[in-house]
């Protein structure tokens, strides 16, 4: 048994040294190849200014939160800040205020901050040319949609007065405005932690100068409610009043509803 095991522990050392021995010639004829091969392509990049963290929309960003990113440079978007182009970008952009959400590492865009003397939280949000105008509503959400109306949430806004009709006391909903932009619930202006309802005494809204004098009337001879939008409809841009010949009127008697046309 003795001399059977050696035998074979023989041929096992003899196995494996020939296997060596084709290996490193192997090694020795691939060698000048693997040297003639050409070298494999740097990928061309470039550094793009990105978030360092989360910023929530108001943030006042600070140079910390900036950071440099290497981007692909064929991936590189118009609108992306490079180093290549503005090394210095991060002390110019230092205190700015965000205008929207940031996640981190996301690009940083010029229209996603602005900076300046004068630059307060809520005019950083308004869009040039637009106006905002806080209207009140129920505490309990009784005119917000039962509450679930959030800040960037699309809205129609409707007006409720009392009309007489045959001398007889009714009342009436009329469609003020249409796809209007929330700016802030009270003193609310995102959703936080997650949470899905946010209640206040008022809501401040996006609107243009014309629009803003509809508000700012109709508001002190009606009550004003918020009739919450579809996010598919967001990318509809229409906010218009109603035309003076359009049928906008609901007359409600003894709780039945009925079309009635403008006065």
């Amino acid at each position: 048994m003795k001399i059977a095991r050696l035998v074979v522990l023989g041929v096992a050392l003899a196995a494996g040294g020939a296997a060596m021995l084709v290996v490193g010639g192997g090694q020795k004829q691939l060698a000048p190849i693997i040297q003639a091969l050409p070298a494999a392509p740097q990928m061309d990049t470039d550094e793009v200014l990105t978030a360092a963290r989360e910023l929530p929309m108001g943030t006042l960003v600070a140079e910390p939160d900036l950071a440099w990113t290497v981007w692909p440079r064929s991936a590189v978007g118009a609108g992306m800040i490079r180093k290549s182009e503005l090394p210095n970008i991060v002390t110019d952009l230092k205190g700015s205020i965000a205008r929207a959400s940031l996640f981190a590492g996301e690009p940083i865009r010029r229209e996603k901050l602005v900076k300046g003397p004068n630059a307060g939280f809520m005019s950083a949000m308004l869009a040039s040319g637009s106006r905002a105008v806080a209207i009140n509503i129920d505490s309990s959400g009784a005119t917000s949609a039962g509450g679930f109306v959030l800040p960037n949430d699309r809205v129609d806004v409707l007006r409720t007065f009392r009309d007489e009709d045959g001398g007889k006391e009714s009342f009436a909903t009329q469609v003020l405005l249409t796809n209007v932009r929330v700016l802030a619930i009270g003193q609310n202006v995102q959703e936080k932690n997650g949470q899905p309802v946010v209640t206040g005494s008022n809501a401040t809204l996006e609107v243009d100068p014309r629009q803003a004098e509809t508000l700012v009337l109709a508001q002190r001879v009606g009550q004003l409610s918020l009739v919450l939008r579809s996010m598919l409809d967001a990318a509809k841009t229409e906010t218009r009043e109603p035309e003076p010949a359009e049928t906008g009127l609901t007359i409600v008697r003894a709780g039945v509803a009925a079309s009635a046309g403008k006065r």
